[in-house]
């Protein structure tokens, strides 16, 4: 199962290993136990300080726990931890090992603190790329808490528990059997969820922080390269950002990115986090802005805590997000059958029929990937042809379970009051409505710029994007902006990265030449 290179990198890893471990598995006759079997002993041969017991009693069979030997098991694998989540297996070894984590000591003392008696449980599909961010975060509270237990559970493989949970939508949080939160969460994210004086705490700390040369509002490719080429200059930089990493999160396969053939949105933004980190840079994570300002102190940033940010030179880099249909039923069924991320949920509907909103290259994309996995998927869109590329498209009319319907408006998404059963659209040929049955919508119609905070301070375009200069100024001075959320043309990785590099060279720009006071005159 396991290939010689990845046994020889867990030696290495393993060499890190503080006490003793024991993997203890629940098993029956199924292929997926005999495949667990197989991992676990593969796992175990890497370190004489691993081994494997299989007199498990677990709930969810096939599952295995990973514990210090002789103490209570709080981490539980119900499932193949391969793919993506295999990382999350090698990590869950050594924080139960008692190897220190790499998180600040105020984050270890918060989750040490804790008090009340936590399970938690994880609903992943192993396509999804950012189930193992929740899936690590929560192996790590209960690695360092006894009051806290974590189970990770693949939803593909108990579709019981999916179907009592009513989950629809990859990473989903329970806690002592409710439902605690949905999508990406690191470990920042779930304390602040926990306690909830933690606003309150940020706003006090935040407020204390000095004025900023250049303060960065997002955390996506631009906004990371404009803190990087900021701090080079030697001057006060400071990020803040909802989520370090921004939509980059939410994309799965990078092959356009140049001198990098192939990569993952989480792992580029990974070493994109490091590479910031190696800097002097301030960075203040889960933020959201809400207001910009000019004041007699300089530029202001209100954030939605109520903390003010004061900087000399505002640089705007806050991406976009999924646009979304803007059609009754979709909000109420959003994560209960309506998705955005074929990737992560598509498991999820596996045998069952979809729609694919959207005929675009993602809207394609989506629909070939989903194809291969539920029963039958059917694209709806919007204009008399399909707008991507040839080679996309040729492929999907190849598929057998796939229907291209065009021409057409969706009108509402329908459901039972818990989840999706269906679709109305409007065929603009004939102008009569129809409806489709189905347990499955992924919306695919690309993005909006995340700038609706900025209304009637800077000026926007028709389409809400921040308009920018040569340099990337806006309107406001010292307020300068890059990225997606501007009306720079071709929204990808790499331009955002350069136009986050050229709006920091232009506020370093600004900041020297106001800096230089007016010559007297007599």
């Amino acid at each position: 199962m396991l290939d010689n290179t990845i046994k020889a990198q867990l030696k290495t890893y393993f060499e890190k290993i503080v006490s003793p471990i024991v993997l203890t598995a629940t098993l029956d006759d199924s292929p997926t136990s005999e495949s667990m079997l197989v991992l676990l002993n593969e796992v175990a041969e890497q370190s004489d300080k691993v081994t494997v017991i299989t007199t498990g009693k677990a709930e969810h069979t096939p599952s295995f726990t990973v514990s210090k030997i002789d103490e209570a098991a709080r981490i539980t694998f119900s499932g193949l931890p391969m793919g993506h989540e295999m990382t999350s297996f090698i990590l869950a070894i050594l924080q139960a090992s008692g190897y220190p984590p790499k998180v600040e000591q105020d984050i270890i003392e918060r989750i040490r603190g804790i008090n009340d008696k936590l399970h938690f449980q994880t609903f992943i599909s192993l396509s999804c790329h950012n189930c193992p961010d929740v899936v690590q975060a929560l192996n790590l509270f209960a690695a360092l808490n006894p009051n806290i237990e974590h189970e990770m559970i693949d939803g593909a493989l108990f579709q019981n528990l999916v179907d009592q949970y009513q989950i629809m939508a990859v990473p989903t949080l329970i806690l002592n059997g409710q439902v605690f939160g949905q999508g990406r969460m690191g470990v920042e994210e779930i304390i602040a969820k926990l306690d909830t004086e933690s606003p309150q705490k940020d706003a006090e700390k935040l407020n204390t922080k000095e004025k900023f040369d250049v303060l960065i509002v997002g955390g996506g490719p631009a906004g990371s390269a404009a803190a990087i080429y900021a701090a080079r200059k030697g001057i006060h930089t400071g990020i803040v950002a909802e989520r370090f990493g921004g939509q980059v999160m939410d994309t799965l396969g990078i092959e356009n990115f140049i001198s990098v053939q192939e990569t993952e949105g989480p792992k580029l933004v990974q070493a994109l986090e490091q590479h910031v980190k190696s800097y002097a840079v301030d960075i203040m994570n889960l933020q959201r802005a809400t207001a910009l300002r000019s004041s007699s102190d300089g530029i202001e940033v209100e954030l939605e805590n109520g903390a003010i940010l004061k900087s000399k030179s505002i640089i705007i880099s806050t991406g976009a997000r999924w646009r979304e249909m803007g059609v009754p039923g979709e909000q109420k069924y959003r994560n209960k059958g309506v998705a955005y991320c074929p990737h992560c949920d598509g498991p999820l509907f596996k045998g069952k029929r979809v729609a694919v909103i959207g005929g675009g290259n993602s809207g394609v994309e989506a629909a070939i990937d989903l194809a291969g996995i539920v029963g039958h998927v059917t694209l709806i869109e919007f204009d008399s042809k399909l707008r991507a590329d040839a080679i996309l498209q040729k492929k999907l009319l190849s598929l057998p379970n796939v229907t291209v319907i065009k021409n057409a408006l969706t009108k509402e998404v329908l459901g039972d009051q818990v989840k999706v059963n269906g679709l109305r659209f409007l065929d603009r040929i004939s102008n009569t409505e129809h409806s489709l049955e189905l347990e499955g919508i992924f919306v695919q119609i690309g993005l909006l710029p995340n700038t609706d905070w900025l209304k009637g301070t800077v000026d926007l375009s028709k389409h809400g994007e921040v308009i920018v200069d040569p340099k990337g100024e806006t309107s406001m001075p010292g307020v300068f902006a890059a990225g997606d959320c501007t009306t720079v043309p071709f929204k990808q990785i790499i331009i955002a990265m350069g136009d986050g590099a050229k709006a920091s060279l232009g506020a370093f720009d600004y900041l020297i030449r106001s800096s230089v006071a007016e010559p007297v005159t007599a």
